[in-house]
């Protein structure tokens, strides 16, 4: 089978997400939920929110993302390398959502958004001027595109009562670039390479 960690990857939010869809109990003991993590130590939230998600859209488009870019990375690092990115993102975008909203009890969230941020970073980082449809139609460099989902992320996540967790896309975007970073060997020197050729 091609692409075996991204299938399974995408098999588990898919069969996580419609158990917690279907099972309200189930759902709320494994979302992002501020007040048991730090009362009750529920520590374990961290990993099984990041594979629930609101709605039949919402898994969508995170799993469209994980397809679209996660075999290519899957490809090019290895399973290994390819999953220390993705839960390394992950818990990143989850812990940086936990110090960021630490004295709100009631805050919960759930979905991959932080892992899959971070598997777009790390594609930007390996192939930075690889040309990408943003929102499907803008054509943008990876580079470019990294950037501005960052800056958006920031800005979008210091407002208050938004129902997103751009604190989750934040955390595990700028996880995925430096993870990619440290564990491929010579991704600083390509990546830098790569720039320069094009300024050039």
């Amino acid at each position: 089978m091609e692409f075996p960690v991204t299938l399974s990857l995408i098999a588990a939010n898919v069969l996580v997400s419609m158990i917690g869809l279907s099972n309200r109990d189930f759902f709320e003991e494994n979302n992002f939920w501020i007040a048991p993590i730090r009362q009750n130590k529920q520590y374990w939230r961290f990993v099984t929110s990041a594979f629930l998600h609101v709605n039949a859209t919402h898994l969508l488009i995170n799993m469209y993302v994980l397809w679209e870019f996660g075999r290519h990375l899957e490809r090019a690092l290895g399973a290994s390398i390819f999953l220390m990115i993705y839960f390394g993102s992950l818990l990143a975008g989850n812990i940086w959502e936990y110090i960021d909203n630490l004295n709100k009890p009631d805050y919960r969230a759930v979905g991959a958004s932080g892992a899959t941020s971070g598997v777009i970073l790390s594609f930007s980082v390996l192939a930075p001027f690889a040309l990408l449809g943003v929102f499907f139609i803008i054509p943008m460099w990876a580079i470019v595109a990294a950037v501005l989902f960052i800056t958006i992320s920031f800005v979008l996540s210091r407002r208050e009562n938004t129902m997103i967790a751009h604190g989750a896309h934040l955390g595990g975007a700028l996880a995925g670039g430096v993870l990619t970073l440290i564990l491929v060997p010579g991704a600083w020197t390509s990546l830098m390479r790569q720039i320069a050729e094009r300024l050039g």
